[in-house]
């Protein structure tokens, strides 16, 4: 142990630039050498104490030092004789992998495979067939940013399409982040470093085999994905595994399930079997890849907030009231992801900016599902009131009858009014704006099949139903403007039953010519019982009159979802307060050109007011006392200079209105930047509850058959078993499930032959081999009386 003496030595404050042991930063901080040991200095006191030659512990004083403020980037560089493009290097590091990647040798990282010249051809022949680099990566065992870096050397020459993919796999991360292979990623580290590199063809099997019994297709995830493997054998204490991920070595952790009895809201498991069916799991792997090293992995972190919507937690702030422990059982965990953390792993995905393809993967896998259900799309916007202090956009809130701060999102939903898609306009652009943009990306998802676009009067637009036709679709859509009201005896009644329900309109069917005669359509109207006209407009001349009105009417089933999702799912809550930047070039009304059209109207109403009751006087004008109308201007001479006055203004008010342009751009308008709310994390939260909506009433069909009010209750029967208790019993393949009874006999029967249901079809809780059992506890038998 040094002594007092020795000690002064060492920790003295910064030292003069003279003395060969000691170098100074800045005024502030230094770096002092004395017997084969370093320390840096901050105000005297010492930041941080390594050996001469650890590298570890050299970087990661050169990174304390940047990111806490003390130096820049230069200043700590010419202090350990490096550039400052090392520093910045280490700084990227430790954020990505925390304080093992600094560890990271010089030249290709170990373990990891290389991509051979000799492949070269095959890559080419790969690339031609369209294959994309994640695939291509996953086929041959190396990582995505080597055939990356070899297609550039090959002199590829990309798409636009693809350069924009490009664009956005460089805004993420790497998904291997960490400096070992994917198979070594959940080994520990004594393991890894000695460890062989697998063999590419080994990379596209699991390392571990399926235990007895166990079906290898059951996985949430497709079997060419190695099983996360967990280090800690009480699944009530997972400090190994966090430590490894903290580490680098973990890229999600492992679910381990412990047994128990009565587990609060242990029934929402009851919707993992829809949720693995969704495709949301392969989909979201297929487009993120990874969120890099991690205890709450993608996976992991996908199960937890799609379990929280079924659960009604709205908001990542709602956990705070609810114990992490309880919820962590849900998701083979020791805790489930706090505020905090929840907000990171949004924050990260949100960083890829994917979610527009994330959201359409997921829709073709939904159309590929439910091809039936897609004859029919609604097209419907619906408006997010903001009411936070920035300047952004304004919208027409139909339900609150006012002009007000918002953001319009579009969702496409099918025939049974589950949601397809949503697309966030820019700038609250109206319906007839966003058709075709959404139309092109519904043709993208169906193919050349012919369906019927079911809209709103905020679509009227004979020229736009035109644009429509011609690309192959047909429209159904409310008549909006003036028209010709029908004779009552013009009306007939119709009845018929249509997807097993009754109706019975009184209609009348007639053609109508819009664009002069150019636009021929059909139009179907309603007569009420009150004697109101609802005339409905479609281009589908094969269709039954009543089919034409039930398919218009069936529109409330969206109406009725976006209020379903307001009220149970939060669907208007922020997900963030981030601001990103909007364009400034786009044009708005000007404002100057809005007063002077004002003041051109009051001008006007002056002019006719005069010119009335200059009029009247000429009527009356009794000609036995002004015979002539030299007399009758001299007897008028002040109304006469009043009406040439406000002629005169009115002139001058047209000319100079006519002098400024009726729409310029925003930043004309608005002082200061022009933003708007940031759109990424919505939509990924937006496309997480639409996925959770759809598990839900996917159940809701399940247990239709076994129970008689399913349309008035379903939703409401299914959420009550989601967040009733159950008990949980692990066994070597397969993970129990029974549920607790519900308050009724007949409901309990009803959720019982869910599970029946549900069974037929196995599947494995994500990341697991464990096959999902479903029971329902038998209520006591008096409970009736």
């Amino acid at each position: 142990m040094a002594g007092p003496t020795e000690q002064g030595k060492l920790f003295v404050g910064a030292a003069s630039d003279e003395a060969p042991e000691s170098i100074a930063i800045n005024a502030r901080c230094g770096v002092r050498t004395y017997d084969g040991h370093r320390v840096v200095l901050v105000a005297g006191l010492p930041l941080a104490h390594f050996t001469v030659g650890d590298r570890v512990a050299e970087a990661y004083a050169m990174v304390t030092l940047v990111d806490q403020g003390w130096a820049d980037q230069k200043e700590v560089a010419r202090a350990f004789r490096c550039s400052s493009r090392t520093v910045r290097r280490f700084q990227r590091r430790f954020e990505q992998g925390g304080l093992a990647s600094l560890a990271q040798s010089a030249g290709y990282p170990k373990g990891r495979g290389r991509l051979r010249a000799s492949r070269a051809r095959l890559v080419h022949e790969l690339k031609s067939k369209g294959m994309s680099n994640r695939a291509i990566a996953r086929r041959l065992g190396v990582t995505e940013k080597a055939v990356r870096k070899l297609l550039g050397r090959m002199g590829w020459k990309r798409a636009v399409a693809e350069q924009a993919e490009l664009q956005l796999d460089a805004s993420g991360a790497d998904p291997n982040l960490s400096a070992f292979s994917k198979s070594q990623l959940a080994l520990p580290a004594e393991i890894a470093r000695n460890a062989a590199a697998p063999p590419a063809a080994a990379l596209a099997q699991p390392t571990d085999h399926p235990r007895p019994g166990a079906d290898p297709n059951l996985s949430a995830f497709s079997t060419d994905e190695l099983l996360p493997v967990s280090f800690d054998t009480d699944p009530a204490d997972r400090r190994a595994d966090r430590l490894f991920a903290y580490l680098g070595f973990i890229s999600d952790a492992a679910p381990m399930f412990r047994s128990g009895s009565r587990i609060p809201r242990a029934g929402v498991l009851l919707a993992l079997p829809s949720l693995v069916h969704s495709g949301v799991f392969d989909c979201a792997r297929d487009v993120y890849g990874s969120i890099g090293p991690a205890f709450y992995g993608l996976r992991t972190s996908l199960v937890a907030m799609l379990l929280m919507a079924l659960l009604r937690i709205k908001r990542p702030e709602a956990l705070k009231e609810h114990a992490p422990d309880d919820l962590g059982r849900l998701l083979g965990l020791d805790r489930a992801p706090e505020v905090k953390t929840l907000r990171r792993k949004l924050k990260r995905l949100a960083s890829f900016g994917r979610a527009t393809e994330f959201g359409r993967v997921l829709a073709e896998r939904r159309v590929a599902a439910r091809g039936v259900a897609i004859g029919f799309l609604y097209v419907d916007g619906h408006v997010r009131v903001y009411h936070g202090k920035h300047t952004i956009p304004k919208a027409h809130v139909a339900r609150m009858r006012i002009c007000m701060p918002a953001t319009s999102d579009y969702w496409v939903n099918d025939a049974v009014g589950d949601p397809l898609f949503v697309v966030t306009a820019e700038a609250n652009a109206g319906m007839v704006k966003m058709l075709p943009p959404i139309l092109a990306e519904v043709r993208k998802l169906i193919g050349e099949r012919r369906i019927t676009i079911v809209f709103d009067r905020g679509g009227w637009s004979p020229r736009l139903f035109q644009v429509i036709l011609a690309a192959d679709f047909d429209i159904l859509t409310y008549s909006k403007g003036r028209w010709r009201r029908l004779l009552k005896r013009q009306f007939h009644w119709r009845t018929t039953t249509i997807d097993g329900r009754k109706v019975r309109y009184r209609l009348a069917d007639q053609r109508i010519r819009l664009l002069r005669g150019k636009l021929t359509l059909r139009q179907v109207t309603r007569l009420s019982d009150d004697g109101h006209q609802t005339p409905i407009v479609t281009s589908r001349r094969d269709l039954k009159d009543i089919e034409v009105a039930f398919r218009m009417f069936e529109r409330w089933r969206q109406e009725n979802f976006f209020k379903y999702l307001r009220e149970e799912y939060a669907l208007d809550a922020l997900a963030d307060h981030q601001l990103e930047p909007a364009d400034a070039t786009r044009e708005v009304p000007n404002p100057r050109w809005n007063a002077l059209d004002a003041e051109l109207r009051a001008a006007r109403a002056e002019v006719a007011r005069l010119s009335a009751q200059f009029g009247l006087e000429a009527l009356t004008n009794l000609e036995s006392i002004r015979r002539t109308m030299r007399g009758f201007k001299i007897a008028n001479a002040r109304k006469s200079r009043e009406l040439m006055d406000a002629l005169r203004r009115y002139v001058a008010a047209e000319a100079r209105r006519s002098s400024v342009p009726r729409r310029v751009p925003v930043q004309q308008v608005v002082d200061g930047p022009i933003v708007k709310l940031a759109t990424e994390r919505k939509h990924l939260t937006n496309l997480l509850k639409m996925v959770a909506y759809q598990a839900e009433g996917d159940l809701v069909r399940l247990v239709a058959p076994r129970y008689k009010r399913a349309d008035d209750e379903g939703r409401t029967l299914v959420q009550s078993a989601l967040a009733g208790a159950a008990d949980i019993e692990v066994t070597e393949t397969e993970l129990r499930v029974t549920l607790a009874p519900l308050s009724s006999a007949h409901r309990t029967r009803a959720i019982a032959a869910l599970c029946e249901e549900l069974d037929r079809t196995p599947v494995c809780f994500p990341g697991t081999r464990l096959r999902m059992r479903f029971a329902i506890a038998q209520p006591p038998a008096d409970i009736d009386r």
